[in-house]
């Protein structure tokens, strides 16, 4: 199955993404214009690359350089299934001052291949992925791809000092809450600061602590809680601050208080106030 996930009209290019299991299908030479970033999820395969034959196996991550011809086929246990995703070389280079380069195209990281199929099920929209705001799906990618490239490449890191953090995340925070509704992307949000994605994150979760994501989940579960004491049902403060549905608004409740919304809702309800047909402070 191949999708595209969209990273956002603020000049990045959408993402490719393949999610493919195959039995005896073996590839033709071939190269792609932007790096492969492939996570074998079953079976083994066997590529052909920079003149050598590379065995991959189930947990393997796999890097592709950009331009590079290569093929793909079963292994010895027959069978094959991966899931890739095909990030332009700039989307490597956020967190480095150079492109980089992976001198082996198969690592052993298991922390990281666990995390790059779990961004690669949210963005790609697999039926088993659960409700994921646009905005945090997309926050996963320059964290992982900049940790792919300063833990097995060879470009230099960038400073992760950004100047001006709080500023930074004052401007954030104040445009998430006007576009509560319909937020802007990552790349939206950092290209009038003059910066790169990774760099937004970075300034941001030094200021804050959190991703920009998660200061907006906390905000709408903020302003969710408002309504619920106003006498309005989860659903209905659900679609009134952004979340997608009832259950995205729950499962934010839930990890940020404790409580569902319904339950936080009969709790309101039957305090003596509101047993008394008043509410709180309204007297």
């Amino acid at each position: 199955m191949w999708t595209r996930a969209s990273l956002g009209p603020g000049g990045s290019a959408p993402l490719d993404l393949l999610t493919a299991r195959f039995d005896r299908h073996r590839y033709a030479p071939h190269y792609h214009e932007e790096f492969t970033v492939g996570v074998c999820v079953g079976g083994s395969e066997v590529i052909d690359y920079r003149g050598g034959r590379l065995d991959v196996g189930p947990g393997s991550i796999v890097v592709l350089a950009a331009g590079e011809v290569h093929t793909g086929g079963p292994g010895h246990q027959g069978g094959y299934a991966y899931r890739a995703m095909y990030p332009a070389p700039h989307l490597l280079a956020e967190g480095t001052l150079t492109a980089p380069n992976f001198r082996d195209p198969v690592l052993d990281d298991p922390e990281l291949a666990a995390a790059l199929r779990a961004a690669h099920t949210e963005l790609s929209g697999h039926p088993d992925s659960l409700e994921t705001d646009p905005l945090e799906a997309e926050s996963r990618l320059p964290w992982l791809l900049t940790a792919l490239a300063r833990r097995h490449g060879s470009a230099r890191p960038l400073c992760d000092t950004v100047p001006g953090a709080d500023r930074i995340a004052r401007a954030v925070r104040d445009r998430l809450a006007d576009e509560l509704l319909a937020p802007p992307s990552l790349a939206e949000l950092a290209a009038p600061l003059g910066l790169s994605r990774y760099q937004l994150l970075r300034a941001f979760r030094t200021s804050t602590g959190m991703p920009p994501y998660a200061w907006l989940a906390q905000h709408r579960v903020t302003r969710a809680r408002a309504l619920l004491d106003g006498g309005l049902r989860p659903a209905e403060a659900a679609s009134l601050v952004g979340f997608a549905d009832q259950a995205h608004l729950t499962r934010w409740f839930r990890r940020i208080l404790g409580v569902t919304p319904a339950a936080y809702r009969r709790a309101a309800f039957d305090r003596p106030s509101y047993r008394n047909g008043v509410q709180d402070g309204g007297r």
